[in-house]
């Protein structure tokens, strides 16, 4: 066995190729999950736009309409992660992409509930595997000490995709309409479907733009840090495992604050502020920003220091506690109430990088999709009911109040779960790194 002190420094040229992943995966992969994200987040704008009373629906059979997404999505998580290992996820991808642009499209075209209600579970269905085949993909391109930041690069397709999208959608909206605005941000999907196929491969050692010697280097970097990891033999072995099933539940809840909070956040504000669409959407962009800035850091501070779960509780616990502290002051103070919605989507945000590279570190990659399928796929559930009662408390009430009470202390539990995760076995021998001059 080759140990860090032992093997040679890469040469420099192999470095020098290496970091070419940055320019091609990393991208790729944020494009490609921005563009499902955007296909979900910008349902809360049409529904802030009057969704339900173009379609003639009441509030419950809106709150339905965002929450049915998330029924699809958490039903073939575990039938995915078998797709993706069978056929590959390039592949996979690909033809996910197109389905989810034209049942996004169509979701502007659709006007008969029943059928709606439909294509929104399909559109869950098609996304479902993305988040999970997009960790496992980069867990085939980055190495240990680089995993924290590949994951929250990604990640940051969410709250980016947000971002922009809070700005442009509202303005869209107010220029043609909702259901056009979701038709012309379902087609980009299934154009960049044909990008990802000609730049992205499964490994390193079968794409065109990388150097073979560069390919296999890291390769071989990769299977010697998987020696550091315990064997777990079976699937259901690992998916039986106590931390397993903790960080499962912990993201579930974690899920119920964020899902919530995307998806209902333009109509708080709209309703908070009483201001056109296109205002919406600059305020709820602010968040967002502060988001990405927050994912930065932890992921920086995560990947130097190496430590995971201990930077992930204590921004879930200030985003629980600010999102009470939005709860307490809306009655009062509008800007209070706003400056506290900052400081929870930046926190709730800020430890996804360090989160999902626990999962690789703790377990081998032969059942690492199955685990991630699982976790993300109680995070779906977690969606499907954050979505649903925040919107239904909102409908019954008349104001978001009840619907920050409940997202605030789901988030307030998922911090204090996490203090209960088992520690990891010790790494033995010690991680090895190639590094890429990132």
């Amino acid at each position: 066995m080759i140990t860090t002190s032992q093997r040679p420094a890469a040469p420099a040229v192999l470095k020098a190729d290496l970091f070419r992943r940055w320019f091609f995966i990393l991208p790729a992969v944020f494009v490609t999950y921005s563009l499902a994200y955007l296909d979900r987040a910008n349902y809360g704008f049409g529904v802030a736009a009057g969704m339900a009373s173009t379609l003639g629906i009441t509030g419950q059979q809106t709150s339905m309409l965002s929450s049915v997404f998330f029924l699809g999505y958490f039903a073939f998580q575990l039938p995915g992660a078998t797709l993706a290992k069978k056929f590959g996820v390039t592949r996979l991808v690909f033809f996910l992409l197109v389905a989810w642009g034209s049942f996004a499209a169509l979701s502007g075209v659709i006007t008969s509930y029943p059928l709606l209600l439909a294509d929104r579970f399909l559109l869950g269905t098609a996304e479902s595997l993305i988040f999970p085949a997009m960790l496992v993909l980069l867990n085939s391109w980055f190495t240990r000490s680089e995993r924290g930041r590949s994951n929250a690069l990604l990640i940051l397709g969410n709250p980016l995709t947000v971002l922009w999208m809070s700005v442009i959608t509202g303005y869209l909206i107010q220029a043609v309409g909702w259901q056009k605005t979701f038709i012309f941000e379902g087609i980009p999907s299934i154009v960049w479907a044909f990008v990802w196929i000609l730049v992205v491969r499964d490994k390193p050692s079968k794409t065109w733009w990388l150097k073979p010697e560069a390919g296999a280097a890291l390769e071989q970097t990769l299977t010697e840090e998987q020696l550091a990891v315990a064997p777990v033999g079976a699937v259901r072995q690992a998916l039986l495992r106590p931390d397993v099933l903790l960080l499962a539940v912990q993201y579930f809840a974690w899920s119920v604050g964020v899902y919530g909070f995307v998806l209902w956040l333009p109509t708080i504000v709209r309703q908070g502020s009483a201001l056109a669409m296109g205002r919406t959407g600059l305020l709820s962009a602010i968040p967002y920003l502060a988001a990405v800035l927050s994912m930065l850091l932890a992921s920086y501070l995560s990947d130097r220091t190496q430590r995971r779960e201990s930077l992930v509780w204590p921004f879930l616990l200030v985003a629980g506690l600010a999102l009470l502290g939005s709860f307490l002051t809306a009655e009062r103070s509008v800007l209070a109430a706003f400056l506290f919605l900052i400081l929870g989507g930046a926190a709730m945000y800020a430890p996804y990088g360090p989160f999902f590279a626990i999962i690789p570190e703790r377990l081998p990659r032969n059942v690492t999709p199955a685990v991630l399928a699982l976790i993300n796929s109680a995070g779906a559930l977690g969606g499907f009911l954050g979505s649903y009662f925040v919107g239904a408390l909102q409908a019954a009430t008349g104001n978001p109040k009840a619907g920050f009470l409940l997202m605030s202390l789901s988030l307030i539990v998922s911090a204090v779960l996490l203090l209960f995760l088992p520690k990891a076995a010790p790494l033995t021998p010690p991680p090895l790194t190639l590094e890429s001059g990132a």
